[in-house]
């Protein structure tokens, strides 16, 4: 994709396109250092961990895949949890979207660049997509940030390359297609990093992969089919705001709207306990929302404000997120026609929370917060975090709103390395907002050594999480009937 993957000579790193030489980052000593010096720096790092050395993958003994995602299910709401594996139990690929912190151990244990980026610590396939910016434009960016966390930037991108394999096998996809869409993935990551380290940290900082620049990259490309497939999602994801969320989850009683009771998917505040009277849980819902007020910007303040609570909901989303306490709340501006709906998410420790140093925020969903601001372009102004009853943290954002994503199980070979393209080439973006693209490309290189590595484990890894479903299966059970035992 030309518009956001390019070649760019080693030599061009430290220029602008006046030609004046750009200062970044500092030495152990404390002193800038120049492009070209970060780029030796991560050239030098090849020594120490050569990027052949990224292909291996042998499991610890220590680790017991079973016990690590059961361990999970404690403190989840618990007549959700046989939800929780049944959702993972209905592929690999549901099954590897549910194991963030079984990878991160693993990757743990891998030879590691230590050279940091805020991560998503959960960069899958599925976790990258459409949403609407604050100025109303489609854009594609990361779009899951519950396991955040400053960390090897390598991490997030064996992650990503492994999704591919395994969502390539789960579409029937030989061998060779397999790899291909992990290679792929890896190739477009080192050439949009390369491309980052030549500019400017303003240049990096505004670039944002809109829903037409992908459109007209593909349609250059000759590929029409999946230019016409993503005008239509796009198309699609616009009409996603707040009034068709209303339609779809609000009714109206007594003629007000309320969220719509679909249990256990959905359930209103009002049925959530029964020992609790409506305006008891009205008053709970009002001092949530107000107290999650104190963490955005004055002017956001202002605006919810204005708006009035009409209900609240427990809403079961996701495949690793089922059982973590979810709430949707539905707000009422000027009239029924101006709905808001927010979503209140339990934010607990990250799954690289283990392997890296502790958080500089203390609280979990400031640590959410923080993150997704860092990496992304454009970002929900709605984003705050709370406190809820026994001392929960929570995070809050905009339910929805112009939200859509590729449906993966639709994709040729060929669509789905155009898709690894656009994912790769994003989350390079994030990760150059924070870590040091010249560093990051003088370790990579332009060469294939990286990319063939991470592929090659990307293949081993995709074997191993066939292992753990099965191992999964065997133990525990994805049906509600065999849930009993990983509750011991």
């Amino acid at each position: 994709m030309d518009d956001v993957e390019s070649s760019v000579d080693a030599s061009t790193l430290a220029r602008g396109a006046d030609g004046e030489r750009m200062m970044a980052g500092a030495n152990q000593e404390g002193f800038m250092t120049t492009v070209d010096e970060q780029y030796a720096q991560g050239k030098k790092l090849r020594q120490q961990i050569p990027r052949s050395t990224h292909a291996h993958f042998t499991r610890s003994p220590d680790v017991d895949p079973v016990k690590i995602l059961t361990d999970q299910d404690q403190g989840r709401i618990q007549s959700l949890v046989p939800e929780r594996h049944a959702r993972m139990g209905e592929n690999p690929f549901a099954f590897y979207r549910a194991g963030a912190k079984l990878m991160a151990t693993d990757l743990a244990g891998t030879p590691t660049t230590h050279l940091t980026a805020q991560l998503s610590g959960d960069a899958h396939l599925s976790n990258f997509g459409w949403y609407g910016s604050p100025e109303r434009r489609l854009v594609f960016d990361t779009n899951d940030f519950d396991e955040t966390l400053p960390a090897s930037f390598e991490w997030d991108v064996k992650r990503m390359a492994a999704s591919f394999v395994i969502a390539a096998q789960n579409n029937g996809f030989d061998a060779t297609d397999q790899e291909a869409a992990a290679l792929k993935a890896v190739q477009s990551y080192r050439d949009a990093m390369l491309q980052y380290a030549s500019q400017g940290y303003l240049d990096v900082w505004y670039l944002g992969l809109s829903a037409d620049k992908v459109h007209h990259a593909l349609q250059k490309q000759g590929e029409g089919k999946r230019a016409k497939e993503v005008k239509k999602a796009s198309k699609k994801a616009r009409g996603k705001d707040s009034e068709h969320v209303l339609r779809k989850l609000g009714e109206v009683v007594d003629g007000q709207y309320r969220i719509k009771a679909d249990p256990p998917w959905v359930i209103p505040a009002s049925q959530m306990d029964p020992d609790m009277e409506p305006e008891e849980m009205r008053r709970l819902v009002d001092s949530v929302i107000q107290n999650y007020q104190q963490t955005v910007a004055d002017h956001i303040k202002v605006l919810i404000g204005r708006y009035e609570i009409l209900d609240a909901a427990l809403k079961v989303v996701g495949v690793g997120s089922v059982g973590t306490r979810c709430y949707i709340g539905l707000l009422q501006g000027r009239d029924q026609s101006d709905p808001l709906f927010l979503q209140v998410k339990e934010a607990g420790d990250s799954a690289l929370a283990a392997f890296v140093p502790p958080s500089q925020y203390s609280h979990s969903g400031e640590r959410v917060v923080q993150g997704q601001r860092l990496m992304q372009t454009s970002t929900d102004i709605f984003l705050g975090w709370v406190t809820g009853e026994g001392g929960t943290n929570y995070y809050v954002r905009q339910l929805k709103d112009m939200k859509a994503s590729v449906e993966v199980e639709d994709l040729e070979p060929d669509g789905l390395q155009t898709y690894a393209t656009a994912c790769a080439s994003v989350l390079a973006h994030s990760h150059s907002r924070s870590g040091s693209a010249a560093t990051m490309s003088g370790y990579m290189g332009s060469g294939k050594n990286f990319a063939e590595a991470v592929a090659e484990f990307s293949v081993k890894y995709a074997a191993q999480n066939d292992a753990d479903y099965k191992a999964f299966a065997q133990q525990v059970g994805f049906g509600p009937e065999n849930d009993s035992k990983g509750d011991s």
